[in-house]
């Protein structure tokens, strides 16, 4: 038996906090560490203790084994849990632990090493006997070589980081002229996130579902799995939604996929929670993917199921004790889904979105559970992930985890940066999901980008009303009393007052009326709508609007409204008094960043001539790359950034020009 007392988290955000709650409830001291841009996070005020361990780059803080080791020696922590992420499958991280006396809670660190290595471990799982999908995964990593083997395997083929995960250093190819772009992003990509850029190859499965199964195995030899999770709806290889069981699975196939999960635990002497990984095809054949030596981001919707705290399990089996349950023993409830808020803007392809959380309310309800790891008034960095929570919703049946899940997630409010929430509520109401028809190519087939289905929803007049009575308030209001809104009104007459307002890129001409105390009357265009407010409270207003009370969430951010209603979120301005700049130059353009990030490549200089969809520049922010390229065929004005700078959002980058430069053409327009 292997006793501790005292835990150090190696990680941040809501998986500390899912740590923090099971150690404590099992009696367990904890101790956080966190980076400069975490000083004020909520895993640091849940943890009894909390240590420093460097500045935001996850390399010199989260990824810091040294920072990490004396922080659990400072406060004589003795035993340390990884996390999922940052150096959760480092075999390195794992020794290092065990050789400073730590408990590592985690599988040994040969297991990790065997798994880590995605060529290892397709070799070592087909000599296992367990189906692998047809590909090339040898030492020889030179671009001759995988051209050569990309032939025979044939395209559309799979290029993966060998250490990779998250959809990091992973490329789809299509077609060999698409091979040397991708072998030469995903390496760049892999060497940045894992410290290697070996790549494999791999045959594209068409129309797969994403299957794994959870697996546990103590320090005794047993070993046994906890049902399969489905996860094929993803975007950029990431998983977005994940429910348990799968629709997929007979029970025969669930039992055949279970025994193989238990068969590649035992072919490496695994001990901890773990992940097996298949693609299941059309025709129910199952290939083994890659096993994740951690516990998964997704692990909820398997407790949900069985009721089992399974870092509660981990910990129990760190100390040397017993799986609590054998196979025959597993009991299944209902039906679970989970679905990651990411702040991302699903319309503009997903992009990573930073910056301050004016509010945030997590909802509440039966069988809804959401873990996550931030407050209001929290700065969501560009160093990290951008998952902001896991909404997970149980039910007796998936039809009604489903309206559970899509209520949970209109009813959470997040204002102050864009979302991917209506875009999940969309996805969960889509009929291939209802019939649980889902592969991983969902996204691309059902929401392919710059269709109507990725369009920005829009908001309703309701909204724009309610924005519009705010927006008034707070201009005549001055710090006095709501009241003194009413003073201008009289039995003589109504005053009313024009107001223009900007909503994302989009103005809104509208005029408010005052009819009495609380009661409103706005115009947008052609239509009259009365809004009386009934309370204000603790940043949410109850208001009446063509006969419906309705109650809308708003928060106050550097003079913009952040508005939650219906399910949508606004961000508006009163621009009244701002004079309209008009465009000074139509054929300059001035590239800007869409996130704070840090340039890892800068492919041009001032006075080259550039092509449409050119690569210019790198930006490296939210452990993804993402490319500024062209919008038009040019010249380079100027490039305002170098390789290795950290750059802020909408910070110019590039000035392009469209023309030859000339002696009178000075000027731009910014492209945002």
């Amino acid at each position: 038996m292997a006793e501790f007392s005292k835990i150090l988290i190696a990680n941040r955000g809501e998986i500390a906090c899912r740590i923090i709650r099971s150690a404590k409830r099992l009696g367990y001291r904890t101790v956080a560490v966190f980076s400069d841009a975490d000083a004020g996070a909520l895993h640091v005020q849940q943890a009894d203790e909390a240590v420093r361990i460097g500045p935001p780059a996850a390399k010199e803080s989260y990824l810091n084994i040294g920072a990490l080791l004396a922080a659990a020696n400072l406060t004589r922590a003795d035993a340390v849990h990884p996390g999922y992420g940052f150096l959760s499958e480092n075999p390195a991280f794992a020794r290092a632990c065990a050789d400073a006396g730590f408990v590592f809670i985690g599988p040994p660190a040969a297991a990790i090493e065997a798994m880590g290595d995605k060529a290892r471990a397709k070799t070592l799982m087909a000599s296992a006997g367990i189906p692998c999908v047809a590909g090339y995964h040898e030492v020889d990593q030179s671009n001759d070589r995988l051209v050569k083997e990309s032939r025979g395997i044939g395209f559309p083929l799979m290029v993966k980081a060998t250490a990779g995960g998250g959809g990091r250093g992973m490329r789809l190819v299509a077609a060999e002229s698409e091979l040397a772009e991708a072998l030469a992003r995903a390496r760049s990509e892999a060497a940045g996130a894992f410290g290697s850029d070996g790549l494999i190859l791999e045959k594209a499965v068409a129309d797969a579902r994403h299957i794994e199964f959870q697996i546990f195995a103590d320090q005794l030899g047993n070993v046994i799995h906890l049902g399969e999770r489905e996860c094929s709806i993803q975007r950029r290889h990431q998983k977005v939604i994940e429910e348990a069981p799968s629709s997929a699975l007979s029970a025969g196939l669930r039992a055949r996929m279970g025994e193989a999960a238990v068969a590649a635990a035992r072919a490496i002497s695994y001990v901890g929670a773990g992940t097996v990984e298949f693609l299941l095809d059309a025709s129910g054949n199952f290939y083994f993917l890659e096993m994740n030596t951690r516990l998964q981001v997704e692990h909820a919707v398997t407790e949900a199921i069985t009721g089992i705290d399974m870092v509660g399990w981990q910990l129990r089996i760190a100390a040397g004790e017993p799986l609590p349950l054998a196979q025959p023993d597993l009991q299944f409830h209902g039906h679970a889904i989970e679905a990651r808020l990411y702040a991302e803007d699903p319309y503009t392809d997903f992009l990573p979105q930073s910056g301050l959380l004016a509010d945030w309310r997590p909802a509440k309800g039966e069988g809804v559970r959401i873990d996550h790891g931030v407050a209001p008034g929290e700065n969501i960095s560009p160093f990290y992930d951008p998952m902001l929570a896991k909404v997970i919703a149980h039910g007796g049946t998936r039809e009604e985890a489903r309206r559970r899940l899509i209520v949970a997630l209109e009813d959470t409010v997040v204002l102050g940066l864009n979302t991917n929430r209506a875009f999940l509520v969309a996805a969960l109401r889509h009929p291939a999901f209802i019939a649980g028809e889902a592969t991983t190519a969902f996204i691309e087939r059902h929401f392919p980008p710059g269709s109507d289905a990725m369009r920005r929803p829009n908001l309703n007049s309701r909204i724009v009303a309610l924005a519009a009575v705010l927006l008034f308030e707070a201009r005549t209001r001055n710090g006095a009393d709501t009241a003194a809104t009413t003073r201008s009104w009289s039995s003589t007459g109504v005053a009313s007052w024009p107001l223009r307002l900007t909503v994302g890129n989009s103005r809104q001409e509208t005029v408010v009326a005052v009819l009495g105390p609380d009661h409103y009357l706005v115009a947008l265009g052609n239509r009259m709508i009365e809004v009386s407010i009934a309370e204000r409270h603790d940043g949410a207003v109850r208001f009446t609007e063509g006969g419906v009370q309705k109650t809308a969430r708003f928060a106050w951010h550097d003079g913009m409204l952040h508005l939650h209603l219906d399910g949508l979120i606004a961000a508006v301005r009163e621009t009244t008094l701002e004079m309209s700049h008009a465009r000074r130059d139509s054929e300059s353009t001035e590239l800007v960043a869409p996130m704070n990030g840090a340039i890892i490549a800068v492919h041009v200089k001032a006075g080259d001539r550039i092509v449409r969809g050119q690569r210019l520049v790198i930006l490296e922010a939210m452990k993804m790359q993402h490319e500024i390229r062209a919008p038009r065929d040019g010249v380079v004005l100027r490039v305002l950034v170098e390789t290795g700078r950290q750059v802020a959002t909408r910070q110019l980058l590039v000035e392009l020009q469209a023309h030859p430069i000339a002696s009178d053409q000075s000027t731009s327009e910014s492209v945002r």
